[in-house]
């Protein structure tokens, strides 16, 4: 009985991909197939995970390294990547070089290397460096308390501010 060798040769080159990076080609696909969203639930990625040849034959490890061993800003259990970060209880986003990390997972590898991935996934290096790594984290450049600082300054401009301060706490017992 002869099989196709193709067949064997296109599972057996993208089983070799390391887990880690299917995870984070998985969300990157979904990035740029929604590039208006900022993040995804695990079942959304699980799911698209399951359509992807990259992550096929689909290995249940999946799921342990998209909830744990890939997120940048968990403690690592043993898992160190940086792959995605916890946007919210149940929600991922690819890891961008300003985020924040897990101290423990300083100096982790946070793509995959491109001697690793598929060509039919190269382009997705080029694309994160280019477009998707040097976005603003949504609430850096959006916090509300960030935002007032300095707006302030009217209240006291003509007047040094201690003495604004000290005008302020006149009468306090």
């Amino acid at each position: 009985m002869r099989t196709d060798p193709h067949a064997d040769q296109s599972v057996t080159r993208d089983a070799a991909v390391k887990i880690a990076d299917q995870v984070w080609v998985v969300v990157a696909l979904l990035h740029r197939e929604h590039p208006d969203r900022d993040d995804f639930g695990i079942d959304e990625i699980l799911e698209r995970a399951q359509r992807e040849p990259i992550a096929q034959p689909f290995r249940p490890s999946f799921h342990v390294h998209l909830v744990q061993h890939c997120v940048a800003n968990r403690p690592p259990n043993p898992g160190r990547w940086r792959m995605v970060v916890e946007t919210a209880p149940g929600r991922r986003r690819l890891f961008r070089p300003d985020d924040a990390y897990h101290p423990a997972r300083a100096n982790a590898r946070a793509i995959p290397e491109a001697a690793g991935l598929p060509a039919a996934y190269q382009g997705l290096l080029t694309w994160y460096r280019r477009e998707h790594s040097g976005r603003l984290r949504k609430g850096a450049d959006q916090d509300p308390l960030i935002a007032l600082h300095g707006s302030g300054r009217a209240l006291w401009a003509d007047e040094p501010a201690d003495e604004y301060v000290r005008r302020l706490r006149e009468g306090w017992a």
